[in-house]
């Protein structure tokens, strides 16, 4: 059993995460923050607590990294659920990695035609957009939540957020792309295409002429050309890329979802949840609360770091003329001093997060000497956060 932590003052409410999974309505938990901070492992603790409470669980992780498949005991993750082995309780877990890519395609495939779909595919605009577009993994993130909801086959469903420079990326998407839809420059793209290809690109009218040839300029004859090919193909599409934009945004703002914020006791982190918190509540969205990672207790706090630094070099001012147990002793009382040092820097920090949202509820979690290995770690954080 991990020990707890102790940095949260008694004023600033605890995070119960068990009332959260517990609760049958709660359909969605996304779990968002800075990228480094420990989010992906925090929502792989949360999905197997709740399935090990009895839930229907699958956790779709945004996360490459192979650690998370290897503490599940799976092989691989890919964008197919898999059977996570090891659930303690009467419930499930699936785990999945996206794959924007195959979401994309899958797209595709069920608004389209096959030779419709055949020639998109096929389009170099449409593979560079579908594996490496700026934008496009927080977007597919959001419709594979979209299409794990409309199945059905799970009670709740975990999400681990995109790793981005801007936690509000993924919150964003929908919005972006309802932006992109209606946009200026797709409406001149697609003007060729619905005009049934009788005038081109470069004669629509005097002024996008002019405009065109900007463009092309910019981005070469031939990426335009595989963009505006491209935009054609999928123009029948694009009322159902904006229905479920909304629907999905619809599905984060509503009492069934739950977003939890993971941070770490340092500057950066909490300051992007900072500011991530603020946008929640901004929007009325369904905040759960805030999960501490990696914090880092200390005993015997009575014994200060001054005094264990003064009480280390009087036992070994110089180690060619003292016993080994005191060289022992005196380097044990320079790391319980740097320790406390890290602590009450840790304190600093979290302390102006808690001033700042004193009615959000916190949960702390103590570091970890490693990474999470084996369901087994994932069971120990989850019951520390809970």
């Amino acid at each position: 059993m991990i020990p707890r932590a102790h940095i949260r003052p008694r004023t600033v409410p605890e995070l119960d995460l068990d009332a959260i999974i517990d609760d049958t309505t709660t359909q969605v938990v996304v779990c968002c923050g800075a990228g480094g901070v420990g989010k992906t492992t925090t929502s792989a603790a949360i999905a197997l607590r709740a399935a090990d409470r009895g839930r229907h669980v699958v956790v779709l992780t945004i996360d490459p990294a192979r650690r998370l498949a290897q503490s599940l005991g799976i092989e691989a993750l890919d964008n197919t659920p898999r059977e996570v082995v090891g659930v303690a309780g009467t419930g499930s877990l699936h785990a999945m990695m996206l794959d924007m890519k195959s979401t994309f395609d899958e797209i595709v495939l069920s608004h389209t035609d096959p030779k419709s779909a055949e020639q998109i595919f096929a389009n170099p605009f449409y593979q560079s957009l579908s594996s490496s577009f700026a934008g496009t993994q927080e977007y597919m993130a959001m419709e594979k939540l979209g299409q794990l909801v409309a199945e059905g086959q799970w009670d709740l469903i975990v999400v681990d957020t995109p790793p981005s420079r801007s936690a509000l990326d993924f919150l964003d998407a929908p919005e972006r792309m309802s932006r992109f839809l209606d946009g200026k420059v797709l409406k001149v793209l697609l003007a060729p295409a619905r005009t049934g290809g009788r005038m081109s690109l470069k004669i629509v009218t005097a002024g996008m002429s002019m405009f065109t040839r900007v463009l092309t300029k910019i981005i070469g004859g031939e990426v335009l050309t595989d963009i505006s090919a491209f935009v054609g193909a999928l123009d029948t599409m694009f009322g159902g890329f904006r229905a479920r934009a909304q629907a999905t945004y619809d599905l984060l703002r509503r009492p069934g979802t739950s977003f939890i914020v993971v941070a770490t006791p340092e500057p950066d982190a909490l300051r992007e949840a900072s500011y991530f918190v603020d946008r929640l509540e901004s929007e009325s969205m369904p905040l759960g609360g805030v999960v501490l990672n990696r914090i880092h207790p200390v005993q015997a706090r009575e014994i200060s770091a001054l005094k264990a630094r003064r009480a280390a070099e009087r036992l070994a001012p110089d180690h060619e003329s003292v016993a080994d147990h005191l060289i022992v002793t005196a380097a044990a009382l320079r790391v319980h001093a740097d320790l406390l040092d890290r602590a009450e820097r840790e304190q600093k920090v979290a302390d102006r997060f808690f001033q700042a949202h004193p009615k959000v509820a916190v949960a702390e979690v103590v570091a970890l000497i490693g990474d999470a290995h084996d369901v087994a770690d994932l069971r120990s954080i989850a019951e520390n956060v809970s």
